[in-house]
């Protein structure tokens, strides 16, 4: 692998834009790339683009006022209130800095408390503070590096089966490398647990490959470790064999003889016009015989997506159209303990629905200048515990809990079904500090306990990062 540093030198006029670091917020309409190149890579968000609003001739700075007010109705009425800054700057076009943050207290049910790396609770009242940090810089037009406090996100899709944008933000370090028709990326996460109203730090380091066969062909390989910084035999911190970049980690696992949990992922994504036709195949562990066999060993654990997206334009109007379908069978992303499963503070770091699902989606959004719309709609089927024994949807509980060996499937254990849907309506106050007032209808059926919800979200929000509920 060494050899790809060597490579790269000789393909510098392929590589890098240099400039800002966008917001992976913008999947909705600009995600569909309409003028795609060999050089083009969209998997891999926030995407690196061209400054748009600074100089890139010299130091800049912008200071954004942001706001996020929201009056919530369900079956008691809450708030989530909130006031911050958003500092944005550029030296040239090598460095670039967002600081981006709000203080505020809410009063929520769990499912809209606020998602956030720093937070609080006084009696029912929740002290937080949402914090996205990130400093960027491109020495020359291969390398990026980037650290921060934030979420990241991989593949084409709502949601991703490789890493999601869904939970709470963590510090990161991230080295891009693009050239030639390939995009290099090496991320290490620091997460953490909460255990006995104490914090434990876990760490992440993962590769993502993305190589353009075609114009309109893109083909993606992902790789994730998540290990402990001890156990009851060795202090190790952040091991020094997960922090060479081109180091595979499978093969190094078994070197170091160590339980750590590794995941693998493949991904295919074809482009035709302002159309996207993607897809994602995460791998937990699996035992091809068994497979064979269809015996439904619970240790075959697997999950996938599949999608098409696009957008159409009419004069002022703009659409996006999302149809998307995703799975994962029992116990994927899970381990022996929190300490080591694929999530981070209580969330899981891929699908929201954590593993034992399949879910179909799909989404359209309108927009005219000021004014936008977006209706989302989804179908899910699940799997729940039963009798007190672990049929593997939560990735939270230890998978040595199961009822038995062989049998496991989609929606086993208390399997229910369920809907999601949400409406919403929507005007663009201010485009700095992406400043918008909404209203969003969110209706919810569920067959495990025979509920059916209402939920009236009305407010005025800066959205600079993904908060949608949309699940």
């Amino acid at each position: 692998m060494k050899g790809l540093i060597y490579i790269s030198l000789l393909f510098a006029t392929f590589c890098f834009g240099q400039g800002e670091v966008g917001y992976i917020l913008e999947d909705l309409l600009s995600d569909s790339v309409s003028m795609r190149t060999v050089k083009t890579h969209s998997s891999l968000k926030p995407f690196i683009r061209t400054s748009g609003e600074f100089d890139p001739t010299k130091a800049t700075l912008s200071v954004t006022g942001l706001v996020d007010l929201n009056y919530i109705q369900r079956t008691h009425s809450y708030f989530k209130t909130g006031l911050g800054l958003s500092l944005n700057g550029a030296i040239k076009d090598k460095l670039y800095f967002r600081l981006a943050g709000i203080e505020g207290i809410s009063q929520t049910d769990n499912f809209y408390s606020p998602k956030t790396f720093l937070a609080d609770s006084i009696d029912a009242i929740s002290l937080y503070s949402d914090i996205h940090a990130r400093i960027s810089y491109t020495p020359n037009h291969i390398f990026n590096f980037q650290i921060g406090l934030d979420n990241n996100f991989i593949g084409e899709g709502s949601r991703s089966m490789f890493l999601s944008d869904y939970g709470a933000s963590y510090p990161f370090g991230e080295i891009r490398m693009r050239f030639w028709r390939l995009e290099y990326s090496i991320l290490y996460q620091f997460l953490r647990e909460r255990n006995s109203n104490q914090w434990e730090g876990k760490f992440a380091s993962s590769h993502h490959i993305s190589f353009n066969a075609a114009k309109w062909l893109n083909i993606g390989v992902f790789e994730s470790v998540i290990f402990q910084p001890k156990d009851t035999l060795l202090n190790r911190g952040f091991d020094a064999e997960y922090l060479n970049p081109f180091v595979m980690y499978r093969p190094q696992e078994y070197s170091l003889g160590s339980s750590d949990n590794v995941l693998i992922g493949f991904e295919l994504n074809a482009f035709w016009k302002k159309h996207t036709f993607y897809s994602q195949f995460i791998l937990d562990e699996f035992v091809l015989s068994e497979i064979r066999a269809k015996s439904k060993w619970w240790a075959n654990k697997y999950g996938g997506q599949f999608g098409i997206k696009g957008r159409v334009s009419k004069g002022s109007h703009e659409f996006f159209y999302r149809l998307e379908y995703n799975f994962a069978r029992p116990f994927t992303y899970s381990h022996v303990s929190q300490d080591l499963n694929y999530g981070n503070q209580g969330f899981a770091l891929a699908h929201p629905y954590g593993s034992n699902f399949m879910e179909v989606l799909g989404e359209v959004k309108w927009e005219n200048k000021k004014l936008f719309a977006q209706f989302f709609a989804n179908y899910y089927l699940r799997g729940a515990s039963k009798d007190g024994l672990n049929y593997g949807e939560d990735i939270y509980v230890p998978y040595i809990n199961k009822p038995f060996e062989y049998g496991h499937f989609i929606g086993d254990g208390a399997g229910f079904n369920g809907s999601k849907v949400v409406a919403t309506l929507g005007y663009k106050i201010m485009k700095h500090g992406k400043l918008n007032a909404f209203a969003e209808n969110h209706f919810q059926v569920s067959t495990l306990n025979s509920d059916v919800n209402y939920t009236l979200v009305l407010g005025i929000r800066s959205s600079l990062w993904n908060d949608r509920r949309n699940y």
